[in-house]
């Protein structure tokens, strides 16, 4: 059978092209596939770099707020420690005002067994008497307790400046007011821990006066009223003397 060579030439020809067609065609759809990939490789990089960018611009804000919380941890830190000193000084301030106003407020005080409330001019007026009176100056002794017995008349300390007065007046043998001032705190006080002693220094001054009669009474009073104590013991003593 004889074969149409034209035909076969051009049927050659339609099925390279054809061939070559779908090669094209492959390629070009191969090159699309890779853009996009590409494309979408890309956009995934945009994506991560502006996460990246959002997680350190997180860090940052992160960063300056700590900053900020440090600075002002520091600040009230300061400010705590300003006030703790201010503190302190305004309780030394407060203490020593304190110790300045009880300087000037009445104290309980307890002075021969008798507890009374007193004024600190009083307390310091009664030992600078008594301070003199030890030391042996017994008319200056005896013109402190006067004077305080006449600026405190309702003093808890009036009781024992009269003894004290009294014994300051014997020692410088002002026998009749010792005699007046010793009576004096056995009329306000027969009880007081010093009555007994002021009786029979009531009666030490009637024997220097040498008023027998007068003394051997006293005497006798002050066993009779005090026994049981060193002064009725002093006053048997000078009773069998007397005799």
């Amino acid at each position: 059978m004889k074969i149409n060579t034209s035909f076969s030439i051009r049927a050659v020809a339609l099925a390279a092209g054809l061939l070559m067609g779908a090669s094209a065609n492959a390629a070009l759809f191969e090159d699309d596939e890779a853009r996009r990939a590409i494309l979408d490789l890309r956009q995934r990089v945009e994506r991560q770099g502006e996460e990246i960018q959002q997680f350190q611009r997180s860090l940052i804000e992160q960063q300056n707020q700590f900053e900020a919380l440090r600075t002002e941890t520091a600040r009230l830190r300061g400010e705590k420690e300003e006030l703790t000193q201010e503190l302190r000084r305004q309780q030394q301030l407060s203490q020593g005002v304190d110790d300045r106003l009880k300087k000037f407020e009445p104290t309980q005080v307890k002075v021969d067994g008798v507890e009374f409330v007193a004024e600190p001019t009083e307390t310091k007026a009664y030992e600078d008497a008594l301070s003199v009176f030890r030391k042996g100056d017994f008319a200056a002794a005896s013109s402190a307790f006067g004077d305080f017995i006449k600026r405190n008349p309702k003093s808890g300390y009036v009781l024992p400046s009269l003894f004290w007065v009294g014994n300051a007046q014997y020692a410088n043998r002002d026998y009749n007011n010792a005699i007046k001032n010793f009576n004096t705190l056995l009329s306000k006080a027969p009880n007081h821990q010093r009555a007994p002693e002021s009786m029979l220094s009531v009666a030490n001054c009637q024997l220097e006066l040498k008023d027998i009669k007068a003394a051997r009474k006293t005497l006798a009073e002050v066993v009779k009223t005090y026994p049981h104590t060193e002064a009725a013991s002093a006053a048997t003593e000078r009773l069998a003397k007397l005799k």
